[in-house]
């Protein structure tokens, strides 16, 4: 038994549910049922068919919706793995931090390429970071206070599902400058980062330490998931880059966010219409039950 999850970013109508259902009809899957999660933001349906010709079958529906195909069992997630940039915060830090330097323009073009995959992301990072030598170091708190700004559905995610006891871990190619206040902010268990180095009060255009990169983020999952003795089905990785590719492919549930298109194409699941609480629908949980900070 699979499940087919329907989420609108702002109103599901059950002619979207019944065109869902048919499309399964038509492609000769079996629906077995269907429920509101939320009534007119999610729903499920059931059939009794493969996660992949369900997937095949709604693709086309993905215009309008987003649509997360999953297996019926392990659905609520007790890890969850994500990246910062463009993912749990609206911004990619290293560009509007080059900006106090006046070279966004430069950097923010090579930072695009890097996340479509089409330049090596520790060269890339080495090059954009040499850069910004010089820059005061002063800079990375006015970046942080002014620029700065949690992604929609963040806090929700995570600390509706730090409440039923999962793991949290924020892993990010940017920097730990950004990233350890943004964990706490959102209520990450913590968080795993590359280190500027800094000089005399200014940048000295080095990155100290090993650098956070695809196949790290993907360590970090396996060794997390080991750690609280998880199988894979019960771990959940969600980011935007190229860099994100083999975490995501590595979790039971990878989800590509707002995502570039080599991304969206490795992941189970692509939302591209509505915020993280997504993956809260995703998982089954309606609004009624995600942490909430009134």
């Amino acid at each position: 038994m699979s499940i087919a999850t329907l989420i609108a970013a702002e109103t599901l109508l059950r002619d979207d549910i019944d065109a869902a259902a048919d499309r399964l009809r038509d492609a000769g899957l079996s629906v077995t049922d269907w429920a509101w999660i939320d009534e007119g933001r999610a729903a499920d349906i059931t059939a009794d068919a493969s996660v992949s010709a369900i997937r095949m079958a709604l693709a086309p529906l993905e215009e309008h919706v987003d649509i997360v195909v999953q297996p019926g069992t392990d659905r609520r997630k007790m890890l969850l793995v994500s990246d910062m940039d463009s993912t749990m915060i609206t911004v990619e830090c290293i560009d509007e931090l080059a900006d106090y330097a006046g070279l966004k323009a430069e950097i923010s073009a090579v930072t695009e390429r890097a996340m479509r995959g089409e330049l090596d992301f520790v060269e890339a990072l080495r090059g954009r970071v040499k850069l910004l030598e010089g820059l005061e170091a002063s800079a990375i708190a006015r970046c942080r206070e002014e620029r700065v700004r949690m992604m929609p559905g963040a806090q929700q995610l995570v600390r509706t599902m730090k409440g039923w006891g999962a793991h949290c871990l924020l892993v990010s190619g940017g920097f730990h400058h950004f990233a350890d206040p943004v964990a706490g902010e959102i209520g990450f268990d913590r968080a795993v980062a590359n280190q500027l180095e800094v000089i005399a009060d200014r940048l000295s255009g080095a990155v100290t330490g090993p650098i956070v990169d695809s196949a790290l983020k993907a360590t970090l999952l396996h060794r997390s998931a080991a750690d609280h003795a998880l199988p894979a089905a019960q771990t959940l990785a969600v980011g935007d880059g190229a860099n994100d590719i083999m975490m995501i492919e590595a979790a039971g549930l990878g989800i590509a966010y707002h995502a570039k298109p080599k991304t969206a194409a490795a992941a189970d699941a692509a939302i591209r219409h509505g915020d993280l609480s997504a993956l809260l629908y995703a998982q089954g949980v309606p609004r009624a039950q995600w942490w909430s900070a009134e």
